[in-house]
């Protein structure tokens, strides 16, 4: 037994060398499990909200010599609520036919399903999710439907958003809640005639 001590001695202190890599390539850090970094969290959502196209539809635009921009000072704030969207064009929208128009602003959508706008989604608690907790936006993302009950229109795509990981939707979520909120009521949905 004494002659394997300083060979044990020598293989912990190997392993202790490498403890910090192996922390750093288990993708927390090191922290325990349950632990955020909220500006990391932030970051995170930030990002996926970008690249899963929140603002095509949830930013209102200006519209450039490139095109229409986000309005910066209206970021993820929906339709904004002042906006006239102008009637759809009767047989337009019908198997065979067109299967939807969009406003320029691209907040607006008709279809099938009626006229849907975009949701206010800054943490005003009027008019944007600012009441919602993390549970019922996850459960909202997942199920097609607000707290409310009301079906998510198209074009928000959630059954595919609704597939990203907990870690993912709560990040989402977080950056939502770090936004400025904007008072904007967005109008009800129209239903089909």
């Amino acid at each position: 037994m004494r002659e394997r001590t300083p060979v044990f001695i020598a293989l912990a202190a190997v392993l202790s060398m490498f403890l910090p890599a192996i922390a750093a390539a288990s993708g927390d850090g090191g922290k325990r499990p349950g632990k955020t970094n909220p500006s990391a969290q932030v970051a995170h959502g930030k990002y996926l909200a970008t690249v899963s196209g929140c603002h095509d539809c949830h930013s209102p635009k200006r519209f450039t010599d490139k095109g229409p921009v986000v309005d910066e000072n209206r970021v993820l704030s929906g339709h904004p609520a002042e906006d006239k969207v102008p009637p759809v064009p009767k047989d337009l929208i019908a198997p065979g036919k067109w299967g939807g128009l969009f406003t320029g602003m691209l907040t607006a959508w008709a279809g099938p399903w009626g006229v849907s706008f975009s949701s206010n989604l800054t943490p005003d608690r009027e008019t944007g999710i600012g009441g919602w907790t993390e549970a019922a936006f996850i459960k909202s993302i997942r199920t097609g439907r607000t707290p409310g009950g009301r079906p998510l229109l198209p074009p928000m795509p959630w059954q595919f958003i609704g597939r990203m990981t907990d870690r993912d939707l709560k990040a989402i979520y977080a950056y939502l809640k770090s936004i400025p909120p904007i008072r904007n009521m967005v109008p009800d949905p129209i239903p089909p005639k």
